[in-house]
């Protein structure tokens, strides 16, 4: 791996991982509920997007079928909170 490459996985890292702090914030705070579903969204990607750097960090296959996991279960759950918010319920 080059110096050029490993400095700008690891500026990456912590550009992603303020973005998470970001979504986390307003996760916590956001004033309505739809403002609170775009965070969960984007926390799920920015830790997805993070695995993805780590498993270039450390050349493993591992973090990149973690991150496609998450990557399912993230829009599943994003697609059920939808759903909820729009119809009310999640199973018809």
């Amino acid at each position: 791996m080059t110096p050029v490459l490993f400095w700008a996985l690891k500026f990456a890292l912590f550009l992603l991982a303020v973005a998470m702090l970001c979504a986390l914030f307003r996760l916590l705070v956001g004033p309505t509920a739809q403002d609170r579903v775009m965070a969960l969204d984007c926390l799920y990607i920015n830790g997805m997007l993070m695995m993805l750097v780590l498993g270039i960090v450390y050349a493993s296959n591992v973090y990149f079928e973690a991150a496609m996991l998450v990557a399912i279960f993230g829009f599943v759950g994003s697609t059920a909170m939808a759903k909820f918010l729009l119809r009310g319920e999640v199973i018809e």
